[in-house]
């Protein structure tokens, strides 16, 4: 019997293609920023991140041609989650919940670990300084803009405050603490820096 046009029948999935489990490129993901904040990007290998997700190197490879075009992706899919933007209603509680989130995702021991080393490999290769500015500074740019503007909208910041400014003043020494020094929060540090921020952004 012919098979109608438009039919499921006329729609199967040729035979041979590969269809690629949702489940193993998630574990192959979680493996990515495991071998990174284990062994660095330089000494990253796709048969690590094979051995640490528990499938083969095909299964990599399948997915992402280079380790390189691998973290590239995971950084891009970073970028694309960003973080969340407060609308407290207040620029101090923007800023005390901006700090707070931003504290969560680098007290991560992981991104701890990663953050430092993609920066130093963003020195050397250009894509890997793309993707980590857009992960890293664009995002990051975009939610203080925008707490900027709703500032102003409230009479609490000037016209032409600039959000550049407000993210070196609030995010700044959250950063130099846990990724640079790499030192404990003393008790109260969000709310002192939030203080301080505010102060400088309404001087």
């Amino acid at each position: 019997m012919t098979t109608p046009p438009g039919s499921g029948a006329s729609r199967r999935t040729p035979a041979g293609a590969a269809v690629l489990r949702e489940d193993v490129t998630d574990a192959i993901r979680a493996a990515v920023f495991e071998e990174l904040a284990a062994v660095g990007f330089a000494r990253m290998s796709i048969e690590g991140i094979a051995r640490r997700a528990g499938v083969g190197k095909t299964a990599v490879y399948r997915r992402w041609k280079s380790k390189l075009s691998l973290v590239l992706d995971l950084v891009g899919a970073v970028a694309v989650q960003g973080l969340p933007a407060p609308r407290t209603g207040s620029l101090h509680g923007d800023v005390r919940a901006l700090l707070e989130v931003a504290a969560h995702a680098l007290r991560h021991p992981v991104a701890s670990q990663v953050i430092p080393d993609l920066l130093v490999e963003a020195h050397r290769n250009p894509e890997i300084a793309d993707a980590v500015k857009a992960a890293l500074l664009d995002a990051q740019q975009g939610v203080v803009a925008q707490i900027v503007r709703e500032a102003v909208a409230r009479g609490e910041l000037p016209e032409g405050a600039d959000p550049d400014r407000a993210l070196d003043l609030v995010v700044g020494p959250l950063y130099w603490r846990l990724v640079v020094v790499r030192g404990e929060l003393p008790a109260g540090y969000l709310d002192d820096l939030t203080r301080s921020a505010v102060a400088a952004l309404t001087a």
